[in-house]
């Protein structure tokens, strides 16, 4: 159900898609998309995509962007971000079967290399979207700006809070747990 509704939402979506890849492409050189390596299901590496909201060649400084006004990211980039519009892209994973609308966000393989034993039960589930994690982190850039350390306060602070709040939803994950995730989301990002 959740691939049949991501297709629709890529055929509705279109016109604004070729607008935003047109926009991507005039405020800064280089493809439109961003594939990063992500953790699935079982630990099965997959390639993310989102809308490049950086200059090209800026993860190579770094996986973690710093604040909303990080230099790397560009002009459309910062609009795109600030409305999650860059995360449209991942209906394609979703189509392919490699996330679902709703589960615990996919990590980086070198962050996932640091779960614990109880904290890889994450890695049991499809990744998602959406999840609570991403509602109260929804500011989590701006969060690690303020740090003097802003890989240590991921690692030590915010990854470990996320992974507790998605071993919750885990255990309670419901269709109606999922739908009141995902209004939450939409409420976030337009309130």
């Amino acid at each position: 159900m959740g691939r049949l509704f991501a297709l629709l939402g890529l055929i509705l979506l279109s016109p604004l898609l070729l607008v935003l890849v047109v926009a991507i492409s005039v405020d800064s050189p280089g493809s439109p998309f961003y594939i990063q390596t992500r953790v699935g299901k079982n630990g099965v590496p997959f390639g993310l995509v989102k809308f490049r909201t950086m200059k090209p060649l800026s993860d190579k400084a770094g996986k973690l962007t710093i604040g909303s006004r990080d230099p790397r990211i560009t002009r459309v980039g910062h609009f795109l971000r600030k409305f999650k519009i860059d995360e449209l892209p991942q209906l394609i994973n979703v189509l392919k079967g490699e996330m679902n609308w709703v589960g615990p966000r996919p990590e980086v393989p070198e962050y996932v290399a640091l779960y614990s034993p109880g904290q890889r039960k994450v890695l049991t589930v499809k990744p998602g979207i959406t999840d609570y994690a991403s509602i109260q982190f929804f500011d989590e850039n701006d969060l690690i700006a303020q740090s003097s350390d802003p890989h240590k306060t991921y690692i030590d602070q915010i990854m470990p809070e996320k992974i507790r709040i998605n071993l919750q939803y885990i255990d309670k994950k419901s269709a109606v747990e999922d739908l009141k995730i995902v209004l939450l989301t939409i409420k976030k990002i337009l309130f």
